[in-house]
């Protein structure tokens, strides 16, 4: 599996910290009848806004993030990495579609739709992608990141589709519609950096086990094995017996292993003489 950059991380990062900032700082530029749990975040980015370019940057970053995060999480696995990658490109959509002062827009709300339910259901593409335990066919490979877990992802995935459908209800209904708007931004928005966190610390312990586990399948040279030692020295035992007595010493004691034993020079076997000259022939 593919580490996760660290660029990958901070990025992650950055996108509640640039949601947050955005709806607080345009907020903060609002006329007095700005109310940030009655009103939208969209309403901030409209054609009305005081300085809506602050809240259109914010959102553009805040898609781009994760189109980059759903390129290189590859232990989610392509479903989810496409709906996360749907979700940032809806969310640049939106400054395409803003909202109207007054009444409604369908673009707007299909494109917010789009990018709110791609946010949400991105986790339970991976759980379902995966097994729902260990693998008894490959015991040996390594469970998934916990936040690619069966249980966890749909867990995640049904949280999230709750504060949409409450969100659905104030926008039909209630009167906390900007609380529910930022309740769920802030959940879809944490969720990808818990993500990219778990997997980025499950491919460290792996990558650190492995190392262990090719230390400990590293040969060791048996201690019999070793060189013998060079010619004795003055402090060795004494030479007087030959190059027979040093072989012998220097030979390691192993039951079994050939030994060549060096003869001396005065044991051999004598050189044949030559043979005397023959007579000549009698005349």
């Amino acid at each position: 599996m593919r580490v996760v950059p660290n660029w990958a991380v901070a990025t992650a990062a950055a996108a509640p910290v640039l949601l947050v900032t955005g709806w607080t700082v345009a907020g903060a530029r609002q006329p007095t009848g700005y109310d940030p749990v009655r009103d939208t975040i969209s309403e901030l980015a409209g054609h009305d806004a005081t300085d809506a370019w602050i809240m259109i940057g914010c959102l553009v970053l805040f898609g781009g993030c994760y189109v980059a995060i759903a390129a290189v999480l590859h232990a989610a696995g392509l479903p989810s990495r496409f709906l996360l990658a749907v979700g940032g490109v809806a969310t640049i959509a939106l400054i395409a579609f803003p909202r109207p002062t007054v009444g409604g827009s369908l673009g707007h709300g299909v494109v917010a739709t789009v990018a709110v339910l791609a946010m949400a259901l991105w986790p339970a593409g991976s759980a379902l992608r995966l097994p729902p335990g260990p693998d008894a066919g490959h015991p040996a490979r390594p469970e998934p990141p916990w936040a690619f877990r069966r249980a966890v992802g749909l867990s995640v995935t049904v949280l999230l589709l709750g504060l949409f459908g409450w969100f659905a209800f104030e926008v039909t209904g209630g009167s906390r519609t900007g609380l529910a708007e930022r309740v769920l931004a802030v959940a879809v928005a944490l969720w990808p950096l818990l993500a990219v966190l778990s997997a980025r610390r499950a491919q460290l312990a792996w990558a650190a086990a492995a190392a262990d586990d090719a230390t400990a399948a590293a040969p060791i040279a048996p201690a019999g094995l070793t060189a013998p030692a060079g010619p004795a020295t003055a402090a060795g035992p004494a030479t007087a017996a030959g190059p027979a007595a040093t072989a012998d010493a220097a030979a390691p004691a192993h039951p079994g292993r050939r030994v060549t034993r060096v003869v001396p020079h005065d044991s051999r076997r004598p050189a044949r003489e030559p043979a005397p000259p023959r007579p000549d022939p009698l005349p």
